[in-house]
């Protein structure tokens, strides 16, 4: 079965963290990363910029709007995201608590719905 893992950061702890800590948690996801990869775990992983560099689209009556930065006012933000492969919901909760940024903030699993077109 197919999980996202959600990395969400705190606003409060982004800033709170010294560079030393923010580079261990770097090496630790670089790490984790090479251990998934080695056991055909993770399908992808990704760092996000932070929210200030996001714009948010949306599509009505046709028309394109744009907002730059930050949709909602929120603590936590998305930081970064993992794509697994685990053979059931312990399996991946067990995957998904060894990330790294869960000891700063939070990894939210959720399974990938698998869609497929009605015929």
């Amino acid at each position: 079965m197919r999980y996202i893992c959600l990395i969400y950061n705190s606003a409060d702890v982004d800033g709170t963290l010294t560079p030393k800590e923010t580079d261990e948690i770097v090496r630790a996801h670089f790490s984790f990363d090479e251990e998934l990869r080695r056991k055909g775990i993770m399908i992808h992983a990704d760092a996000l910029e932070m929210p200030e560099k996001a714009t948010v689209l949306r599509v009505r009556n046709n028309a394109l709007q744009a907002t730059d930065g930050p949709y909602v006012e929120t603590k936590e933000h998305l930081a970064g995201l993992y794509v697994i492969e685990a053979p059931d919901d312990v399996a991946a909760k067990a995957i998904a608590a060894r990330i790294p940024s869960a000891r700063v903030g939070a990894v939210e699993l959720r399974p990938v719905r698998m869609l497929t077109l009605p015929e």
